[in-house]
């Protein structure tokens, strides 16, 4: 197939574009460049089934594919906050700009929507029924809310033009590639480890989170875009089922970094949230089953991250 990837050139979605290659796909990568980066496609940059296209999905663009994997947006507070207006438009002009070329070619459209969507939930875990929690004029809504129209966007094209859609909610994600510079908590982390610094864990570091390592992410995109039920639409969760404390990650990654760096609790942060995926659904859908753990999944991004950071450090 012809296959177009915006955000072609993020960190899901440069994985993403691999994978769709070795399995004998023609990719189109687009992107604008703001949080992706064409060393993320070194790999495959002169593959001869793969374009990379420097373009924002705020603008229309007239393409002929088969499939379109709907990545771009950026996916970290230091980005989107930077320009909430501009993360609002990339969600909801870009979702239509998306879902109107799918709607010309006959394409079938796979939103990459985000456990943000249900805010700072009061039901653990979340299965996809929860409406959520969410401020819709927080710091953080721009994302949050424009990922919320976008699933809309999805649905109502669906429902009024017969497009062909796949809502997935994707929950933490990392791996190789996770930029440093972003404020993630797993490149935050280890960044301070790998430089002896103190890891800082807001408030008593109770907080938790669902880690789901980049290559299963991408296996679960593939698998519920190609899912053969014509009336499925999602949304459905993607990510993995445990839940860590914040405080345990810290304590992880000073551990596989032999870091000798102190864990400082920060008080004047209070977050005791607890955000995992109920992935049910997922599972019913795909028989979906993560193959790498945390403890395996951080040993090669944390390789990743020493390699980046110029630290001569073993892994253990």
């Amino acid at each position: 197939m012809k296959i177009l990837v915006t955000g072609g050139a993020g960190f899901i979605g440069s994985h993403l574009v691999e994978r769709l290659i070795e399995l004998g796909h023609e990719v189109l990568a687009l992107d604008n460049f703001f949080t992706g980066s064409r060393a993320n496609l070194a790999r495959v940059s002169t593959h001869p089934h793969l374009e990379i296209i420097r373009h924002d999905v705020i603008e229309p663009i007239w393409l002929e594919v088969d499939q379109v994997y709907h990545l771009a947006c950026p996916a970290s507070p230091v980005y989107y906050q930077s320009d909430p207006v501009r993360t609002v438009q990339t969600s909801v002009m870009g979702g239509i700009n998306m879902l109107g070329l799918c709607k010309r070619t006959g394409a079938r459209l796979l939103q990459a929507s985000t456990s943000e969507v249900y805010g700072y939930p009061t039901v653990h875990p979340q299965p996809e029924s929860y409406v959520g929690n969410v401020n819709p004029i927080g710091p953080r809504s721009c994302y949050e809310e424009g990922k919320r129209v976008a699933e809309t966007l999805c649905m109502d094209y669906h429902r009024e033009n017969g497009v062909s859609v796949r809502i997935v909610r994707i929950f933490n994600t990392y791996g190789p590639r996770l930029a440093g510079s972003e404020g993630r908590v797993i490149p935050s982390f280890a960044a301070q480890a790998l430089r002896g610094d103190p890891i800082t864990v807001h408030g008593e570091g109770r907080q938790t989170r669902s880690f789901c390592y980049v290559d299963d992410v991408v296996e679960g995109l593939i698998a519920l875009m190609n899912d053969p039920d014509p009336t499925f639409t999602g949304p459905v969760n993607l990510g993995y089922d445990g839940e860590v404390s914040m405080a345990d990650l810290a304590a992880l990654i000073r551990e596989l970094t032999g870091s000798k760096s102190p864990i400082v609790l920060d008080p004047s942060v209070q977050d005791d949230s607890r955000i995992y995926p109920d992935l049910t659904l997922l599972r019913q859908r795909i028989s979906f089953q993560p193959k790498v753990d945390l403890r395996e999944g951080m040993h090669r991004t944390l390789a990743y991250f020493a390699a980046h950071l110029g630290q001569e450090v073993i892994i253990r």
